[in-house]
């Protein structure tokens, strides 16, 4: 089940709220739990179980670290917690591309598993393994309830795509929160937003970067700019679904996106996309490996770390490890050599060289493999004609929602909210143009089929 689909929006969403209103404060966590196994059901009954499992283990072995603080147990148990959390998202993950990969290095015939990849397994395991090394640290006390745990664990705004809600973000909100029209309406504009980006602009991106082609340079740049406003306003629509779907039902999830696309610098682009992906990494393998108070040495293998393990967590793929290495080595550069002296080029220099840089990064995240890469960046750099009929029917088909999502990528629209915002009419216009918002998207649903989540293969 996605939240852009019928299916959540008319049925399954009322429905859940409806009972949840319903229920007595006591009963809630209940009701969200059961809903969130519904909800995964829904599009992976299979691993239903393995979320259970996920679940339960990781709250029996944090009552553990608890119960022999201080002890070799304790040490103990957390270490099963991470290799528990880490095997299974390596097994699932990685263990068909770590076995084509021997193959095709040794010309071994190793059959692969065929094991589909379980929705939300890189989002749920760093949950549970923050909280258990949160509890080892002392940053948290344990949940001793499994049914309040488990709602924290399988919470379904936040569960197949994040963002990633530690335990400590909600921990008081798993005991008591509030449930009002008051939540219920501010989330639900949120929602409506995020909806809007997915449907109506990333979805429509999506044609645009699927129909663009590279056998052209306007098609390769069309392609590429497409995905570059397409995989933004897919995941941060993603996430404003998630926290207005939290602040329906009383709880404040962390924000994910800060406008990267204004970003002046590598450093700046990465502090503000998937914001709870970089604190992850940040609290619990740069921080942990000595961060940058260290020598130059072991910082530029921290940094190498870092950005090795967050390629391999988008993918299981080449083209993934490559990314994670051209950000990892653009933000070495950007620290060691380049970044003073880029601070003193015009503001619209840094930002231009940003852009470009991020671009010619999601050229290789898209990719299929480092051949059609390599194919794209010759077209985009003059190794193919300039453009032919399809690429400039693609330009005046799509040259709409490319401006609309330039501009939406800025904080135009929010400024000129907020510069209406004091006016009376704005108290009525508020739930008109949510009102509109999800009727266009709606209408957008009903009429089309091409309605993917990009994060969903992560």
């Amino acid at each position: 089940m996605v939240f852009s689909g019928a299916v959540f929006l008319y049925a399954f969403l009322p429905l859940t709220l409806a009972v949840y209103a319903l229920a007595p404060q006591r009963g809630r966590n209940a009701v969200l739990l059961i809903a969130s196994l519904l909800f995964y059901a829904f599009g992976e009954p299979v691993y239903v179980l393995l979320l259970l499992l996920s679940s339960v283990s990781n709250w029996a072995l944090s009552l553990c670290i608890e119960r022999r603080r201080g002890t070799r147990t304790a040490k103990l148990a957390l270490a099963v917690s991470v290799l528990l959390n880490l095997g299974l998202l390596g097994f699932f993950k990685y263990a068909d591309f770590f076995l084509t990969t021997v193959n095709g290095l040794f010309g071994l015939s190793l059959p692969l598993t065929g094991v589909r990849l379980p929705l939300g397994i890189s989002f749920y395991t760093f949950q549970t393994m923050s909280y258990t090394i949160d509890v080892y640290r002392g940053h948290v006390r344990p949940q001793r309830n499994l049914a309040t745990f488990a709602t924290f664990v399988c919470l379904f705004p936040q569960l197949i795509a994040g963002p990633i809600v530690r335990y400590s973000d909600i921990e008081a909100e798993l005991h008591t929160r509030r449930f009002c029209l008051e939540d219920i309406g501010t989330g639900a504009r949120r929602f409506t937003v995020g909806l809007g980006k997915k449907v109506l602009l990333a979805n429509v991106l999506g044609e645009l970067v699927s129909s663009a082609g590279n056998a052209t340079v306007l098609g390769a740049w069309l392609g590429a700019v497409g995905y570059l406003l397409q995989i933004y306003f897919d995941f941060s629509g993603y996430s404003d679904m998630a926290i207005g779907l939290g602040r329906m039902f009383g709880f404040t999830f962390p924000e994910n996106f800060d406008y990267p696309y204004l970003a002046r610098s590598v450093t700046d682009f990465w502090r503000r996309w998937h914001q709870t992906l970089g604190q992850w990494f940040r609290d619990y393998v740069y921080i942990p490996l000595g961060g940058s108070r260290t020598t130059r040495a072991k910082w530029i293998r921290n940094v190498a770390v870092v950005w090795l393990l967050t390629g391999l967590w988008h993918g299981a793929a080449w083209n993934f490890v490559l990314w994670g290495g051209y950000f990892g080595l653009l933000l070495l550069t950007e620290r060691l050599w380049l970044g003073k002296r880029l601070a003193r080029a015009p503001a619209a220099v840094q930002h231009a060289l940003l852009l470009l840089l991020v671009t010619l990064g999601f050229v290789l995240f898209r990719a299929e493999s480092l051949q059609a890469c390599g194919q794209t960046l010759r077209a985009m750099f003059g190794g193919a004609p300039l453009w032919d009929a399809d690429a400039l029917y693609a330009l005046r088909s799509f040259a709409g929602v490319l401006v609309l999502g330039v501009v939406g990528a800025t904080r135009l629209p929010k400024r000129l909210w907020k510069r209406l915002e004091p006016h009376p009419v704005s108290a009525a216009l508020g739930p008109v143009l949510t009102g509109l918002l999800l009727l266009a998207a709606t209408a957008a649903l009903v009429d089309g089929s091409f309605n993917p989540f990009l994060y969903f293969r992560f």
